[in-house]
C-alpha cells in the first residue's frame, strides 16, 4: 500500500464523515432534532470530539476539489 493508497483511504473517511455531518444538519433543519447530541449529550467531550473529526474531515475533503476524478487524468 503507497502513500496514494492511504490518502485515498483518508479522503474515503473524511467524506463519510462529512456526510454524516450534512445529514446531521439535515435533520437539525427538517427536524430540529442534533443527532449527536441526542446520543452523546449537549457540550459533553464525546460531542466536542465528533463535532471537531467532523470540521477536520470537511478541511481534508477541500483537497477532492482539486482531484482529478476520471482515471486517464490521474496517470
Amino acid at each position: 500500500m503507497g502513500v496514494s493508497d492511504h490518502m485515498n483511504t483518508l479522503q474515503k473517511i473524511c467524506l463519510v464523515l462529512t456526510i454524516l455531518g450534512a445529514l446531521n444538519w439535515g435533520l437539525i433543519a427538517l427536524l430540529d432534532l442534533n443527532l449527536v447530541t441526542a446520543i452523546f449529550g449537549n457540550d459533553t467531550m464525546v460531542s466536542n470530539a465528533i463535532y471537531l473529526l467532523i470540521g477536520l474531515a470537511g478541511l481534508i475533503n477541500i483537497g477532492l476539489l482539486f482531484t482529478p476524478f476520471d482515471k486517464e487524468t490521474r496517470k
